[in-house]
């Protein structure tokens, strides 16, 4: 079932009166790079999928987001759907989202799963790159910066054979609106560290990173796993960034233990 809530489309698989999990996907893509995860997931949990503001089917608005107003949409949709101790998943841009509701919002969520991602803000020289981005979009418009940033984000090797998957994503991403698109990177270029928060999460949170994940490596992740004091890390194999879509099977698996594991 969708809905929308305060101009977001919510996406709802399962019994309301299971235990919840939030899904907030990465940038530049919607609620479907979470599709094999809450498909299996839903048979036992209440699983919410949401576009982020901007992105997928929700409302663009003037496109000056920021990483707060983000943390806003995510309360405002717990708020609404009034779930209970939420377990937060995020990946990339969703997990940068995910880290600061966490510091934000302490006693709101139940545990997390953290995909792909990372607690520091930009340096210099991230925050360039996120500016000469939306430049590339500004002059030679959404699809050239998408045809060069999206492959980044997959192993070599699926980019290079570009299998159904890879394509479906490539073209998910040219459909986004590119107001959308520049106002995702003005929120993450913008956004505070997370990092001294880290130690302060006292819930049950999974780490998961692609093996072949050249925008946050394993060792990155590994060692933001290990500030967090109830935390299990994961490397994914044969998986770059985009490690749900990527190897599907194993993450859904992965996160099916760790659920059962620490909710029953």
């Amino acid at each position: 079932m969708k809905i929308n809530i305060d101009g977001l489309s919510v996406n709802l698989f399962g019994e309301k009166t299971a235990r919840a999990i939030v899904f907030v996907h990465g940038f530049p893509y919607d609620h479907l790079m979470w599709k094999a995860q809450y498909e299996a997931l839903s048979e036992k949990y209440f699983c919410v999928a949401y576009d982020i503001r901007g992105l997928g089917e929700s409302e663009i608005g003037d496109g000056q987001y920021t990483m707060e107003s983000y943390v806003d949409d995510l309360v405002k949709i717990i708020q609404h759907l009034e779930l209970n101790k939420p377990i937060l998943c995020g990946l990339s841009m969703g997990g940068y989202i995910s880290l600061r509701a966490l510091e934000r919002e302490p006693n709101l969520f139940g545990g997390a799963m953290l995909l792909d991602t990372h607690p520091y803000a930009d340096d210099n020289a991230g925050k360039l790159k996120r500016a000469n981005a939306i430049k590339k979009i500004n002059t030679e418009g959404l699809a050239a910066y998408v045809e060069s940033f999206v492959p980044t984000c997959f192993s070599k090797e699926n980019a290079e054979k570009k299998p159904d998957f890879f394509l479906e994503t490539l073209a998910r991403c040219r459909a986004q609106n590119p107001i959308g698109v520049k106002g995702a990177q003005i929120a993450m270029l913008s956004r505070t560290s997370t990092f001294e928060n880290l130690e302060k999460i006292k819930i049950p949170v999974l780490v998961l990173v692609g093996e072949s994940d050249n925008l946050t490596p394993p060792g990155k992740m590994k060692d933001m796993a290990e500030k967090i004091p109830n935390a299990d890390f994961v490397v994914v194999p044969s998986a770059g960034h985009m490690t749900p879509i990527e190897n599907p099977q194993f993450v859904t698996e992965r996160m099916e233990k760790f659920l059962e594991e620490n909710f029953g």
